[in-house]
């Protein structure tokens, strides 16, 4: 009995000590059941609500493809701060672990494009590119602007002001990067000195700096070295497995060119132009239809694609004023003041319209471009109101004063009188015959006063 009981007791111990064994080991890093396809997307350029929608679009399709991995291939000089925060918080959301690939040669990550590869789960560069100048300059122009001072206010009173005010945006993008960089355990003291000083690197200072993971050729050899790394995705260990994963490239849709298009500054003030020009001249031709249809949808259009531009107020205002005092000028012309008033005020509200930021600055090129067209416009306008002024009045009660005639009957100073195709009762001092020529030279309710034509 005791020597059939030994096995069963030694099996015994050792399930317990196998189940103990993985209770008590560490949790295993996660890895997918199947290789799924690795999405890539491209961020070329400013980043901006364009940006943010084709980025939320593509991890969108990613997790619903099951994918392995989704890579952003990435070359910008920065751009809006809160399309970079929404882009990083959807990053964070993702169910399918992002890499962020700084590609090709001579790409950078710069400003917003430091804070996006921060946040990636696997980060990678390409030989030749670089990163970093990182400090929040108006990133975007989002970011509270230090307030005007008041009038009795000193240099030395401003300046601190703005400086509080300067501190207290680095601090806060300072806090936000480390905070990035703590979720992949990357150098968390390089990208708060990017922050405060500007830093840069090489893609080979990074990969030794702990700021990136990777150094790859291109997106096969991405692809190749990320196979079997492990990162942290969503506070949990997970192995990515890519190995000979197919790469599927998801371009922009309709709506996200559509997006990028017209939140162009360029193309937003032109938008605007446009817009109230086009509705200027519906009415002052009222009628036309086209121009009213046409201003009224590119208006429209540009108020909307202001909407998500860094837009300084001030300018704006201008703009607006500008725009009132042009209208005004052609609806009720005022020689010259209001418009004259109206092209200052234009000139200044669109060098002041858009805050500094990466990407999206308004050409000097389509301000002058305006400025020109409005000045051609207000002297169009002057000079119609000009010649309007000087005009002969052809119509009206006015404009019979002056108007030849001829007497059709007379008697006693009193008779009628046929001017402007219409017969006039008339009186005069001067002794007239029918059949002799008048001019009027005055009217007294429905009579006519006349005298002989000295011409006739």
């Amino acid at each position: 009995m005791k020597g059939r009981a030994a096995p069963a007791v030694l099996t015994l111990l050792a399930a317990i000590l196998a189940i103990w064994t993985m209770l008590a080991a560490p949790a295993a890093a996660q890895t997918p059941a199947a290789n799924g396809p690795v999405i890539a997307l491209d961020l070329d350029g400013a980043v901006g609500p364009a940006t943010r929608e084709y980025i939320a679009q593509g991890l969108e399709e990613a997790a619903e493809r099951d994918a392995a991995l989704v890579v952003i291939r990435m070359d910008t000089p920065g751009g809006l701060d809160s399309s970079t925060r929404d882009i990083i918080s959807d990053m964070l959301d993702s169910p399918v672990p992002v890499a962020v690939f700084v590609t090709p040669a001579g790409a950078r990550a710069a400003s917003a494009g430091t804070y996006i590869l921060y946040a990636s789960h696997l980060a990678a560069m390409t030989p030749g590119a670089h990163l970093g100048a990182a400090t929040p300059v108006q990133m975007g122009g989002s970011n509270p602007l230090a307030p005007d001072p008041e009038p009795g206010e000193g240099e030395e009173e401003k300046a601190a002001s703005q400086d509080a005010m300067t501190a207290k945006v680095t601090n806060d993008a300072a806090a936000y990067i480390r905070s990035l960089a703590g979720l992949q355990d990357r150098n968390a003291e390089w990208a708060e000195a990017a922050v405060r000083r500007a830093e840069t690197l090489t893609a080979r200072e990074a990969l030794d700096q702990n700021v990136i993971e990777l150094l790859a050729r291109d997106m096969d050899d991405l692809v190749t070295q990320a196979d079997g790394r492990a990162v942290m995705l969503d506070g949990e260990p997970f192995t990515l497995r890519t190995a000979g994963a197919e790469v599927v490239e998801i371009a922009p849709d309709w709506r996200a060119r559509l997006l990028a298009i017209i939140t162009n500054p360029n193309i937003a003030y032109l938008l605007l132009m446009v817009g109230v020009y086009g509705l200027i001249f519906e009415f002052m031709s009222p009628g036309a239809v086209g121009p009213g249809v046409v201003g009224a949808v590119c208006l429209v259009v540009g108020l909307f694609a202001l909407n998500m531009l860094p837009v300084n107020y001030a300018g704006a205002a201008l703009l607006l004023l500008g725009i009132g005092l042009l209208t005004a000028e052609a609806l009720v012309p005022g020689v010259g003041v209001f418009g004259l008033g109206g092209v200052v005020a234009l000139a200044i509200g669109s060098i002041l319209l858009f805050r500094d930021a990466p990407g999206f600055r308004l050409s000097p090129w389509v301000i002058f471009l305006t400025i020109a067209l409005s000045v051609g416009f207000f002297l169009i306008a002057l000079r119609a109101a000009v010649r309007a002024a000087r005009r002969k009045v052809v119509t009206g009660a006015a404009s019979l004063i002056g108007a030849a005639g001829k007497v059709k009957s007379w008697s006693a100073g009193r008779g009628f009188v046929h001017a402007q195709g219409e017969s006039w009762q008339a009186r005069s001092e001067a002794a007239l015959i029918p059949g002799q020529a008048v001019r009027v030279t005055g009217r007294d309710g429905l009579t006519l006063i006349v005298e002989p034509d000295p011409s006739a």
